[in-house]
């Protein structure tokens, strides 16, 4: 991606080098149940995080000064620079598509694991997103993890699970997320996956969405950069990470999406650009 001269986000909150303990307990918390999964080492991490920790007050304490080497200071500047894309982007597609403010999320930039609005959240889940707090959440060594174990590699790979995240921001400002998220608690595990997938396809819809935008503006995508994230989509479908974990898929377990899928909804936001088009809750099973 071309990024030179870029701006960085002001909306990031650098917790790396901390580690988050507990302090005893308070007078109580909610704890804000929603599926924030995504994936590690090719298994697939089913919704949630614990409620158990309801209660319980806990502080970011600083493990020392740390020097963070030259990969890792360009990662959180690519991050930021990712984020601000982001903001303005969807700051325009509000404004001209809804007559709304968009307002914008925080980014948490964290090591091995952190205290978020949703319970304890770590590295093990993967970028996530918190309605709690409306901020995502990202342990900079996931990219790693996606190079080495998953063969998904690049920087435009790396924004569009970025872009994603915030696509789930986007579903909680037009309130789809917690409309969904209250459907879900009332139905079965299996149906609330089915509902899942369609929360994840849309927020891979989004993310096109704001890739077609960014390059329409910035000219920021360079030769390959597509074909980066296209394999990103694919190699994190649950049935690619399902096969790749055990040698086959239980399709009633997807929460996701699959690769095909995956791929489809990217590259129909990337194409269009047109937010319309995200009608993941409105087509049939044969059509999603």
């Amino acid at each position: 991606m071309r990024l030179d001269g870029r701006r960085e986000s002001s909306n990031v909150e650098d917790r790396r080098g901390m580690t988050s303990k507990k302090a005893g307990l308070g007078i109580g918390g909610i704890i804000i149940a929603m599926a924030i999964a995504y994936f590690t080492g090719g298994n697939p991490l089913q919704a949630g995080i614990e409620a158990a920790q309801q209660g319980a007050q806990t502080t970011e304490v600083a493990e020392g000064q740390r020097e963070f080497t030259e990969e890792e200071q360009q990662l959180a500047k690519f991050s930021t620079q990712i984020l601000a894309g982001t903001e303005d982007v969807w700051a325009k597609i509000f404004q001209e598509q809804w007559n709304a403010s968009y307002q914008v999320p925080t980014m948490v930039l964290y090591t091995d694991a952190t205290q978020t609005a949703c319970g304890q959240g770590s590295a093990q889940m993967g970028p996530f997103y918190c309605s709690g707090d409306q901020k995502l959440y990202i342990d900079l060594s996931f990219f790693t993890t996606m190079k080495k174990q998953l063969g998904a590699d690049g920087d435009f790979a790396y924004a569009y699970v970025i872009a994603h995240e915030v696509g789930h921001h986007v579903e909680y400002l037009t309130g789809t997320l917690q409309k969904v998220h209250q459907q879900m608690a009332q139905l079965s595990q299996t149906e609330a996956n089915k509902l899942s997938v369609r929360l994840e396809l849309l927020a891979d819809f989004y993310a096109g969405v704001w890739a077609h935008h960014d390059n329409k503006r910035f000219q920021s995508l360079e030769d390959g950069d597509i074909e980066e994230a296209i394999n990103c989509a694919q190699v994190i479908g649950d049935d690619y990470l399902q096969k790749k974990a055990r040698g086959y898929a239980v399709p009633e377990s997807f929460n996701h999406g699959t690769s095909k899928q995956r791929m489809k909804w990217f590259k129909l936001g990337l194409q269009t650009g047109d937010v319309s088009r995200g009608t993941t809750f409105q087509c049939s099973d044969e059509e999603l």
